[in-house]
Order: C-alpha cells, then sequence, then structure tokens
C-alpha cells in the first residue's frame, strides 16, 4: 500500500486558447468513481452547448482505478493524453475534465493531443497538487478530569486530533504515522501516568 499519493489541491477551471478554439479544464479531488463520474456529469451539464466534454480520471492510492473518454474527439486524442497527464504528475484520487468549444480550425490528431494534455498539466500548475500521507486512526480514552490537559498536550507535541468524544470517558481519536505507534505509546504512559486507554484503528489518509 501507498505510504503517500498525491491530489489536485482544490476544485477549480483553468481556460487555455488554442487557435481559437477554447479549452476550459475542470479539476477536483474524488474519493470514489462515483465522485468523479458525478463532477463529470455536472461539467456536461454546465456546458450543454460545447462541442466536446472529456475527461480523465485516477482513483485508489495505488491508481488502480483509471478511466477516460474522449467525448466524441478522434480515438485516443483527448481523453488518453489527458490520463497520461495526471499519471505521469503521480496524481491519485482525481477528475479532470477538458471541455472544447471550437473555433473553427482544425488541430489535427498531434495538436489535439497537446492540446487535452497540456490542458491538464496548466490547470494542475494553476490549482496546485498537495502530498497526503498514511496514517493509523488511534483512539485515546481517558477520565473527564485529565481530558482538557490531554487534548492540549497532543495538539502542542503536533499529533492531529480528529474527534473528541465524551461518554463516562473522553475517547480523543488520532492520527499517527505508523512508525510513530510505539513511541506514541511510550509517551502517552507517561504524561498520563499510566491511566490513559490506547486502541489503533484502521489506516487512513492526511
Amino acid at each position: 500500500m501507498q505510504d503517500e499519493y498525491r491530489t489536485v489541491a482544490r476544485e477549480g477551471v483553468h481556460e487555455t486558447e488554442i487557435s481559437r478554439s477554447r479549452f476550459l479544464c475542470a479539476l477536483a479531488p474524488a474519493a470514489t468513481e462515483e465522485e468523479a463520474q458525478a463532477f463529470v456529469a455536472r461539467i456536461r451539464k454546465e456546458h450543454p452547448t460545447a462541442n466536446h466534454n472529456c475527461y480523465a480520471y485516477v482513483i485508489g492510492a495505488d491508481a488502480s482505478v483509471q478511466k477516460a473518454s474522449d467525448d466524441g474527439e478522434p480515438g485516443g486524442t483527448a481523453g488518453v493524453p489527458m490520463l497520461q497527464m495526471l499519471t505521469r504528475r503521480e496524481m491519485r484520487y482525481v477528475v479532470a475534465v477538458v471541455t472544447r468549444y471550437f473555433g473553427g480550425v482544425k488541430l489535427g490528431a498531434g495538436g489535439l493531443i497537446r492540446a487535452y494534455g497540456g490542458a491538464v498539466g496548466e490547470a494542475l500548475d494553476t490549482l496546485g497538487t498537495v502530498t497526503r500521507r498514511r496514517f493509523r486512526l488511534a483512539t485515546v480514552t481517558i477520565d473527564h478530569t485529565r481530558a482538557g490537559k490531554m487534548e492540549n498536550d497532543l495538539r502542542a507535541t503536533g499529533r492531529e486530533v480528529r474527534d473528541v468524544r465524551y461518554t463516562e470517558t473522553v475517547a480523543i481519536e488520532i492520527g499517527l504515522p505508523e512508525g510513530d505507534v510505539e513511541r506514541f505509546r511510550a509517551w502517552l504512559a507517561d504524561v498520563s501516568a499510566g491511566t490513559a486507554g490506547f486502541e489503533l484503528g484502521g489506516e487512513a489518509y492526511g
């Protein structure tokens, strides 16, 4: 399993003009294939008069799902170069839709490949990317009297506090790098004088 992956920093649109054709590249993070397809459908709805709405997406930290569509452009001249740009930049959990408004000048196969791939590359440069790292979810349980100090100590040492739940005890959910688990156990036992519980959960990215 990948220890980290890169994705687009935020949803956005970048426009370029090539030989009078407008190319609008919409990019968005997508956690699932369903999210990616919903984004494609939304962009198509926003541009019903466009000549083409070509798309590509990569889902999974290991890029296990990859799809591309030329949407009426000559085969292999739009979706594939878009997908190649995403994979070359090692992008994951991302969807790109390039909307083309034809300007009257034919670009030829090579021109289309450069235009569609380039539109995605420029959009990535404009919107920026972020790296997400894999970590283990863990829950610290502690009594109410010590909970406030424990939460402060966790934040002060740079731990990511994801959730705090109050029942008979207080459960503080945190994210830990895999290599930090044993060191954290020792730290927790020390600062809580052995009164805090600790339970490891599943894996996530953040």
